[in-house]
């Protein structure tokens, strides 16, 4: 992507509504919508967040299909959800917004027990050992993830990555957390939930078209 296609990019996220672009000291000195997500969407519908959005297909995937639901895509790149977040303005789909920060903030962007779902999509594995601290499913990033969600909340793990699949079952069953389903080929195992089958986002087609199995998990960390 070029420059002047980033930055008419970043120009317009400033006009969308469903767009919040904090600082990162807002961010940790007091974010004023944690604990107060209900004021912004006007309901108390159950908030759903998907870490590390990239484009946003399964933010607005998902809030396409459960209108009854309030979802937050969160990524630090502002060019690439730019695309969810027009498609959402333009769908007037008044259930999504999207946020431009870091993802290990996301325990200072909402309060103890907001969050009902979190989704993970086609994160970077991180495979190098000493980026492990950056994987987001390492025991750090899962104990951010137990202060937001409710005691019912669950995590989603979609991933063509065997080892992010296998790395996190590892770690789940180590700390002896709940897994809910787990399937290391969803399209050609049956049982996973349709929005897991019915949502794709575009580096998914992508991975497909090369044969790669597409992994799924569910689990919860409390």
């Amino acid at each position: 992507m070029g420059s002047k296609n980033k930055l008419k990019r970043f120009q317009e996220n400033e006009t969308f509504s469903n767009v919040i672009q904090p600082t990162r000291d807002e961010v940790v000195g007091g974010f004023p919508l944690k604990g107060k997500w209900n004021t912004h969407f006007k309901n108390d519908n159950p908030i759903v967040l998907e870490l590390g959005c990239g484009k946003g297909e399964y933010t607005v995937g998902l809030a396409k299909k459960f209108p009854n639901k309030n979802f937050i895509g969160i990524d630090i790149k502002g060019a690439r959800f730019w695309k969810g977040a027009k498609e959402a303005v333009e769908r007037d789909f008044s259930n999504v917004c999207f946020i431009r920060t870091q993802i290990e903030l996301v325990d200072h962007l909402f309060g103890k027990e907001e969050v009902y779902e979190i989704w993970i999509t086609f994160p970077d594995p991180q495979i190098k050992y000493k980026r492990t601290k950056h994987r987001m499913t390492n025991a750090a990033f899962l104990k951010r993830y137990k202060q937001v969600l409710k005691p019912e909340g669950t995590v989603n793990l979609k991933t063509d990555s065997e080892f992010m699949h296998g790395y996190t079952l590892g770690l789940l069953h180590g700390l002896g957390l709940e897994v809910l389903y787990a399937n290391h080929d969803v399209y050609k195992n049956e049982g996973s939930p349709k929005e897991v089958l019915e949502i794709q986002t575009f580096y998914e087609n992508q991975y497909l078209e090369k044969g790669k199995p597409i992994t799924f998990i569910r689990f919860k960390v409390n």
